[in-house]
């Protein structure tokens, strides 16, 4: 069903480093999608990939280094020192498509909703692509405000520690999702455990460096729409409320700093949304995939220069 390729990086300080790109292809099209995933994930979204291709549109999905079918035996589960370290398999998964293609647009999910707008913003000018659409990006830490404080700190030596953080982790949003619990998708619990990953200082040292640099303005030259819950959840252990609301990321810190992005932002929330809008209930996914295609005929097929910010939080 996929074309697999295994894009060869530079090794980092942890030795040989991979990245993984997946296409599946619609019929003739100069169109093109790539999805990004997030943190504790890789992309096994089909569901995604059939509404794209069946649209005419060719799907792309990038498993990022140290995650999915890119995490190699000698790596730690995530780990970087700056999110720029995604740069180059961005770099590479964008260039072959435009081999290709006349239009792209980056998909991504939290994490890699906070990743591709940094990058985005260093190849602004260069038309290499036309709209990003971020579902639940990342831009914030959804934690009291002594605990962010407390990340704003790390420096280093500290910030170089790649000993996991005495944080905890939450099975809740597993559960909400996975069909041997609460949920009705299957995927890898291998590659997606319940809990997450462990955080490490290193790694959330390089996020709010990260999450710093969107929240003092970036100056993307392409639309974007951003796309979050309506509501935002926070809960120690699973409750049927989990699976409509975002139990990851708090919404309302998503619509704030979504303006933050560049001079075009549509900015769209979903009642009964989860944090994986395209993971939600399907009346609420039907509803995700209709905003998205209204969206990318407004602004990306068509090529439309609109000028400022339509949030609707």
């Amino acid at each position: 069903m996929y074309k697999t390729t295994v894009l060869q990086l530079p090794p980092d300080y942890e030795g040989e480093v991979v990245a993984t790109l997946l296409c599946r292809r619609a019929e003739s099209s100069r169109r093109a999608v790539l999805y990004v995933h997030g943190f504790t994930d890789y992309f096994f979204q089909d569901h995604l990939a059939d509404h794209y291709v069946t649209r005419g549109v060719d799907f792309y999905a990038l498993d990022l280094r140290k995650y999915g079918r890119s995490l190699l035996p000698h790596q730690t589960r995530g780990l970087i020192r700056s999110v720029t370290e995604y740069f180059p398999e961005l770099d590479e998964a964008v260039r072959i498509i435009r081999q290709d293609h006349d239009e792209l647009t980056i998909n991504a999910h939290s994490t890699g909703g906070l990743i591709v707008p940094l990058w985005a913003d260093r190849v602004r000018g260069r038309g290499l692509v036309q709209g990003l659409v971020l579902n639940s990006p990342f831009f914030d830490l959804n934690v009291p405000a002594p605990v962010r404080l407390a990340a704003d700190l790390l420096k280093t030596p500290l910030s170089y520690v790649t000993r996991p953080l005495p944080l905890g982790s939450s099975s809740v949003y597993g559960h909400s999702l996975h069909r041997d619990h609460h949920g009705e998708w299957d995927y890898d619990l291998d590659l997606k455990p319940l809990g997450g990953f462990h955080v490490h200082a290193t790694w959330l040292a390089a996020i709010r460096r990260a999450q710093r640099r969107l929240h003092a303005g970036l100056g993307i030259d392409v639309p974007v729409l951003v796309l979050a819950a309506a509501s935002g959840l926070r809960v120690r252990d699973f409750v049927p409320e989990a699976q409509s609301a975002d139990v990851v990321l708090d919404p309302r810190q998503i619509a704030r700093w979504s303006t933050a992005l560049g001079p075009h932002v549509t900015c769209v929330r979903f009642d009964g949304g989860i944090h994986d809008l395209v993971l939600s209930a399907e009346p609420v996914r039907k509803q995700v995939f209709a905003e998205i295609d209204r969206w990318m005929t407004a602004y990306v097929h068509q090529g439309d220069a609109h000028q400022g910010n339509e949030n609707r939080p």
